[in-house]
């Protein structure tokens, strides 16, 4: 793999390649409860996006816009020898599906909540809420590790996220705050997307999937997807918030499969 486009990434499985895309300011194990599931019927690989968890902010400086966040995903994907592969993607992720979709650069798309569907001023508190667990997830690990450890206090650290914290391990919920924490491309993907709007038209199979207990970018916003995406697959993940991976793997990897089994192989 180039310099320009190196990635920390996980593969499993076998089968037509599926790409995993992590939302802002998290990193590949964001996929962990589905990741074996979705490996039984496909190649899968889940990248760190530049900046984001292990993987380092490109020499030449990070996407400046969306379509250059798309082009490098697609070097990645060049790079790893994935030719058109399906990709599904979660917030920041499910924008970048979806561009692939209308660039048509993939099989097919699933995005769960994605970005691009909500007004500047739910982008605003979207990444408001974001900074300030970001604030908090800058805490030694000494203190974090005790404090994740706890049932309750996951539920208060990640209730914004997740519909059912109790469901997230105290190491992951740690892995996870140091992520957040870390995010070199946090600020600068953050000042990149607050004019950013989906409005392409995807020619591939997709699927929009959006948590009806989401906080973060609020189900309200799937109403908006419907009228910009009128042939797309619109799912409600019911019960789910924002990173539906955790709150119920079985549904959100039914959702994944769904789509993929729409295209021929």
């Amino acid at each position: 793999m180039s310099a320009a486009v190196q990635v920390v990434y996980e593969r499993r499985g076998s089968g037509p390649p599926l790409v995993l895309l992590h939302g802002i300011g998290h990193h590949w194990r964001a996929w962990l409860p589905v990741l074996d599931r979705l490996a039984d019927a496909h190649d899968v690989v889940a990248i760190d996006l530049p900046g984001f968890g292990e993987s380092p902010v490109p020499a030449s400086g990070l996407p400046r816009d969306m379509p250059a966040v798309v082009a490098a995903v697609v070097d990645v994907c060049t790079a790893l020898g994935l030719d058109r592969p399906h990709v599904a993607g979660n917030s920041l992720g499910g924008a970048i599906a979806l561009e692939l979709a209308a660039a048509g650069r993939v099989a097919s798309a699933t995005a769960l909540s994605p970005a691009g569907f909500c007004t500047p001023g739910q982008l605003r508190w979207a990444l408001g809420v974001l900074g300030a667990h970001r604030v908090v997830a800058r805490l030694p690990v000494p203190v974090l590790r005790p404090v994740l450890s706890v049932t309750a206090l996951r539920y208060l650290s990640f209730g914004m996220l997740l519909a059912r914290p109790g469901r997230l391990t105290g190491e992951l919920a740690l892995a996870d705050a140091r992520a957040l924490a870390r995010a070199r491309a946090f600020r600068a993907v953050a000042r990149a997307g607050r004019g950013y709007a989906f409005t392409g038209t995807p020619t591939v199979p997709v699927t929009v999937a959006w948590g009806t207990r989401d906080r973060i970018l609020p189900y309200r916003q799937a109403t908006v997807a419907r009228q910009r995406l009128p042939e797309a697959r619109h799912v409600a993940l019911t019960g789910c918030g924002h990173l539906p991976m955790h709150d119920d793997p079985d549904l959100v990897t039914s959702v994944i499969l769904a789509t993929t089994g729409a295209v021929p192989r």
